[in-house]
């Protein structure tokens, strides 16, 4: 039972502190309480609460527009706000049919993008659409950038060069052609923490356009810092159509963001879609200062020099280890594949279960995820003190040599 939290630490009902290395599900990437964001959610507080943002004019959504606009990559310029990931995904989805006529959507194998039906439509991970269809139709499902576990072969660039030429075939094959988005998370948090090769999102840029297609870059997860860039994009140099963003956006304070190009953003017409609370006063108070606090302390920076280190400190420490399969990642979002032995790849999720449970009871708390379950994540609040995180990770490699031995 968490009672308060400050930073990279929570402390539970019996007083004993905890090193958080999962960040609410990468939530809280400027720390828990940060003052800065909490001063100005309060300051909010004592002005004004809430009025809807699609009836009045509110000075903190208009200003959290404009900065949006100001720091996401491309031509992206105008925002619908929500409140969580999957509405914003939803709001995503509507803007693209509207834009472009089309109704039909492309995601990828082992992707997660919500839990609402339409963004669960767009899921594919089987163990997250249990017991809820159908599903809606027009989604077409396209292979995994996954290097370590590709149908693919070559090396990874080779892979990457092949999965995205495979969208294409995904479009004339699977699709009547009426494709209005193909959605993707540039690096995938509920699917295991994957990295694509640098070839792939921009051969799959060039794919689209040739079609018509937008891209929906989904950064609920890996966005705001987390990945060592603001947003994890960047990365690969490519621009999206719309850019969803949510968890990291306002540091814990309910709020997602669906930022697109004018043109598509406009599509939209007046009342056509709806959020009562979207854009709420406190959130996006809470948004600009979050966004300082990014900046001001370069914590994008921040996370990629710490990620490498921590990612060449796991690597070190496991190579002998044969339960790990991969050690991957991008800043502070770091994946450990666990497999029962490194020839046959098979996914060991008890040795992950395990492995998470050892962490907690020796003060670390970290999380599990991929389509198997079989993949430890770390990430942490991106102002994680470095002796904490050090600390964290050799509670890590511990848990392993622990699992290992029992």
């Amino acid at each position: 039972m968490i009672t308060r939290a400050e930073g990279a630490r929570v402390t539970a009902d019996d007083g004993r502190s905890y090193i958080d290395c999962f960040a609410g599900i990468s939530v809280v990437n400027a720390g828990h309480v940060h003052p800065r964001v909490r001063d100005a959610a309060k300051s909010q507080i004592d002005r004004l609460i809430h009025a809807s943002s699609y009836t009045y004019y509110l000075e903190p959504v208009a200003d959290l527009a404009e900065r949006l606009a100001a720091v996401t990559p491309g031509r992206l310029e105008q925002t619908f706000f929500a409140n969580s990931g999957a509405e914003a995904i939803e709001a995503a989805m509507r803007m693209a049919k509207a834009f472009t006529g089309r109704h039909e959507f492309i995601a990828l194998e082992r992707s997660f993008h919500g839990r609402s039906v339409g963004t669960l439509s767009l899921t594919g991970n089987m163990s997250r659409k249990t017991r809820g269809g159908p599903y809606l139709p027009g989604v077409a499902f396209a292979p995994t950038p996954y290097p370590y576990r590709s149908r693919f072969s070559g090396d990874p660039e080779e892979i990457g060069r092949q999965t995205a030429a495979a969208v294409e075939d995904v479009i004339r094959f699977h699709t009547s052609g009426d494709v209005a988005a193909f959605i993707a998370e540039p690096v995938m948090g509920e699917g295991g923490i994957i990295v694509p090769p640098k070839t792939y999102l921009p051969a799959v840029k060039e794919i689209l356009d040739r079609y018509g297609v937008l891209l929906i870059a989904d950064e609920v997860q890996c966005g705001f810092g987390r990945t060592g860039r603001l947003f994890a994009i960047e990365h690969f140099g490519v621009e999206p159509d719309i850019l969803v963003s949510a968890k990291g956006i306002a540091d814990g304070f309910p709020l997602s963001a669906t930022i697109a190009r004018r043109e598509v953003a406009q599509s939209f017409r007046p009342g056509e879609h709806l959020s009562t609370f979207g854009g709420n006063p406190v959130s996006c108070a809470a948004a600009l200062a979050n966004l300082d606090v990014m900046q001001d302390d370069d914590l994008p920076g921040r996370a990629a020099r710490l990620g490498s280190r921590a990612l060449e400190r796991l690597r070190l420490g496991s190579q002998d280890m044969t339960c790990v399969g991969e050690v991957r990642g991008l800043g502070l979002m770091i994946g450990v594949e666990l497999v029962k032995d490194r020839t046959s790849k098979q996914p060991d999720a008890a040795l992950a279960k395990a492995v998470r449970a050892y962490c907690r009871e020796h003060g670390v708390l970290i999380g599990v995820g991929g389509v198997d379950g079989n993949v430890v994540r770390l990430q942490p609040p991106l102002v994680i003190a470095e002796g904490d995180l050090e600390e964290a990770l050799s509670v890590v490699l511990k848990a392993l040599e622990h699992s290992l031995v029992a």
